[in-house]
Order: structure tokens, then C-alpha cells, then sequence
């Protein structure tokens, strides 16, 4: 099934629900394979793509940033509108993920400030080079387009300003090469400090293998259907 209708299946029925109608229907290394993904999650590195208007770039860093094991990738509409990432660049890798839009950069640092994130603006030419970014706390780093880089309120909203280190003539990085250089290194420190390869908190753990194996069964909806009923016709309680 497709993620969204997993999501309104888990807001009809609960968690535990869906992970006991989908379980029985995978196969030992289907669910072994789902438990490493999770195993590998970071849910305190994330980035942020501001008035993106090349939707293959942002897709690009979708899947950079997927294959890296980020959870969350977060972006802040512009003058193109919503960002859509184009799938055949992100092959389905943003099912992987949850995809957060914001309608201004104000409103997403918000967020992010609430869920206790540090905040990084990328900016050519900032003293602040990659190495040198602390991961002792929650990380998030923001990047602006290719023509137009990072706003200057987005700059102002962040707690640091950073840079790629370049010895070339070239002053910049393709979008979805600078992301993919940054959660690369960032991802691998982050995991270094916590001495963990992941760090999903209880909570969002299951709700992410209850949604990863919900996405894996076709008919998901006529099983719980049929399992609500079951137990309504034999006088159980049903809760969701």
C-alpha cells in the first residue's frame, strides 16, 4: 500500500492494530531487513531546502539524504510554489522518509527550535567549514537554490553560518552535492558522538515499523477490516 493510506489506516485503527493485521504476512528477512532500517534511523540530523524551483535537484537530495539514513527532510515554500520531488529521481526513496512542508522559513525554525535543533545555514565563503560543525546537539542544515542561494532571513533565523572547504576556480556545489557532502560527514560524527547508528526515540519507532510494514501488504485496509469485525461479532472490545 501506499504510505498515505497506511497513515489514515494507523489514524483509524491505532499502532498495534496494523502491525498485528500486517505482520503475519511477511516473510522472517522481509521483517529483518525493515528492523536494520530502523535500527539506522537519525532523527537528529535533518535538512532544510529553501524556495527550491528544480524539482530534480530536491529529489536528488531526498534520496542523498535517505541513503544516509536521515528521517526527516523539511522544506520551505517560495516564489515555485510547493516543492514536489520528482519521482523518477527519488525512486521511491522518499517513502522512506517523512517530507515536512513549510509556508516560511520563520514557521519551519520554529519547529525545529520546539524540537530542540541547532541550526546551520549554508552560506559560500563562512568561516565555519563542515569539519568544524559541533554534533554534540540535534543538527539541521539549511540550504538555499542554485540561483539564489539562502535567504538573508533564513541566514538570520540560524545559529551558524557554514562552508564546503573548495581549493578549485569553482565557487559552488551542484545543490544535491552539497547536501550529500554535508549529511555524509555530518551523519557519520553524529553517529560517532552517540556511539549508536541510530537514535529513534521508542515512540516513533513504532509507529515507523507499524507504517514500513502497513506499506508492504497489499489489502492492508480489507484485513483490518475483517479483523474489526471478527472481534465485534465475538464481543470483544475495539479500540482506535
Amino acid at each position: 500500500m501506499k504510505g498515505h493510506e497506511v497513515d489514515a489506516l494507523l489514524d483509524e485503527y491505532g499502532v498495534d492494530a496494523v502491525l498485528e493485521a500486517a505482520t503475519p504476512f511477511l516473510e522472517d528477512t522481509r521483517i529483518a531487513r525493515l528492523e536494520e532500517g530502523l535500527d539506522a534511523k537519525l532523527q537528529s540530523l535533518t535538512i532544510v531546502l529553501e524556495n527550491l524551483y528544480d524539482p530534480h535537484n530536491g529529489a536528488a537530495a531526498v534520496r542523498s539524504a535517505e541513503a544516509f539514513g536521515l528521517c526527516d527532510l523539511h522544506t520551505v515554500d517560495g516564489t515555485t510554489g510547493v516543492f514536489h520531488a520528482a519521482p523518477d529521481v527519488c525512486l521511491g526513496t522518499q517513502k522512506w522518509m517523512d517530507l515536512h512542508s513549510h509556508h516560511s522559513a520563520a514557521e519551519c525554525a520554529s519547529s525545529l527550535r520546539e524540537q530542540g535543533f541547532v541550526m546551520c545555514a549554508t552560506v559560500p565563503g563562512s568561516e565555519l567549514e563542515l569539519e568544524d560543525i559541533p554534533v554534540d546537539k540535534p543538527l539541521a542544515i539549511w540550504f538555499g537554490n542554485e540561483r539564489d542561494g539562502l535567504s538573508s532571513k533564513a541566514q538570520a533565523l540560524c545559529d551558524h553560518r557554514v562552508s564546503i572547504e573548495m581549493h578549485g576556480f569553482c565557487q559552488s556545489f551542484n545543490l544535491s552535492v552539497s547536501v550529500a557532502m554535508f549529511v555524509h560527514r555530518l551523519a557519520a560524527k553524529r553517529r560517532a558522538y552517540l556511539g549508536a547508528v541510530g537514535d529513534l526515540s521508542p515512540g516513533r519507532r513504532e509507529l515507523l515499523r507499524a507504517r514500513w510494514r502497513g506499506t508492504s501488504v497489499r489489502g492492508l485496509d480489507k484485513v483490518l477490516r475483517r479483523a474489526r469485525q471478527e472481534k465485534v461479532a465475538s464481543g470483544q472490545s475495539v479500540s482506535s
